[in-house]
């Protein structure tokens, strides 16, 4: 059922019934390393480069997950994902290995909660068992694309953030266990006039902000409706642009509940200037630290909003500014629903 202009509300409770998370070294010293799956000593991954390694670690990530579900790759019936790369060819050239009917999706680093909601479409209008949705990001290999390659040893100033090494994917079904999936806002295209590649917080936070400010008008509901609202990666800089902007919209939400996957993921000693970003970010987070969270019964309701800055590097040395976009997705224990 859609409500108000962008929003919809799943009405026949598609469930998430398995997920995979794996991730890199750095991000294994982190904060929530004991959630992933599986946790690589090596950025390489055993392959000769960087973008063949996020290759590996996304089909990890859905093997993990058809493998947790008890399925096989055969009863998938859908693959929606996605990633930061060039004609987002690590996603591409995995789905030969996973041989599941796949839709290839870019939102950047919203891709996580883009796939989620229209996995969740699918299952709950029947069109659709089980469908797989998830995306990856690597460090280095996304550095060398939007900034400079790591070898370079370039300076970077505060407002950067870190690009998360990480792959997340989930299996979205009409059968099973699970936490519900109960609605989802789509973003809009929001561009503020930003052009910095090294501050996508700032250039962020407003995507975000609208899309929340729909979600709760469209659903009729307060920010209080929900335990914890989590943007993907938003950063110090940007959390902060956000918090502001939704008092500006009469959206009272407090601090410590509007949190950031971003900088969840990493321990305060780990050099990541303004926070962690990247597609694999708020998969990863979301798909292992956070589902695990309210398996556990601290979170029954939260609303997962993944930002994305959808820029090349052809715009950027075109001098264009960064158009950016947000998608928002609730996730609800069993049984929470009012």
């Amino acid at each position: 059922m859609r409500l108000g202009h962008r929003t919809w509300l799943f009405e026949n409770k598609p469930k998430i019934i398995a997920t995979g998370t794996i991730c890199g070294p750095f991000e294994g010293k982190g904060k929530i390393a004991n959630d992933f799956d599986t946790i690589h000593g090596d950025l390489w991954l055993g392959q000769d480069s960087y973008e063949k390694a996020q290759r590996v670690m996304f089909e990890e990530a859905c093997t993990k997950a058809v493998e947790k579900a008890g399925l096989t790759k055969e009863e998938i019936d859908f693959l929606l994902a996605g990633d930061l790369i060039n004609q987002i060819t690590p996603t591409s050239f995995a789905s030969r290995t996973l041989s599941t009917p796949y839709i290839g999706l870019f939102g950047a680093c919203s891709t996580s909660m883009e796939g989620l909601a229209l996995a969740s479409l699918i299952v709950d209008s029947g069109h659709g068992k089980n469908v797989l949705a998830g995306t990856a990001s690597h460090n280095t290999a996304t550095e060398k694309q939007f900034r400079y390659p790591t070898e370079y040893g370039g300076q970077k100033p505060p407002t950067a953030q870190w690009t998360v090494t990480a792959a997340g994917a989930a299996i979205v079904s009409c059968e099973g266990e699970g936490p519900i999936v109960t609605s989802a806002t789509l973003g809009k295209v929001i561009d503020m006039g930003m052009s910095d590649p090294f501050n996508m917080g700032g250039a962020m936070a407003p995507a975000a902000v609208d899309t929340i400010t729909a979600h709760l008008k469209d659903r009729n509901i307060d920010s209080s409706y929900y335990d914890y609202i989590f943007t993907g990666d938003l950063g110090t800089i940007g959390r902060e642009i956000a918090l502001d902007l939704l008092k500006k919209h009469s959206i009272s939400i407090e601090k410590e509940k509007f949190q950031d996957c971003g900088l969840l993921i990493y321990k305060e000693d780990q050099p990541i200037f303004a926070g962690g970003s990247g597609a694999g970010c708020s998969a990863g987070v979301t798909y292992g630290h956070l589902l695990n969270r309210m398996k556990n019964g601290e979170i029954k309701r939260m609303l997962i909003v993944a930002t994305g800055a959808l820029l090349s590097p052809l715009s950027f040395q075109q001098k264009e500014t960064i158009p950016c976009i947000a998608h928002a997705v609730s996730i609800e224990a069993g049984g929470a629903q009012s």
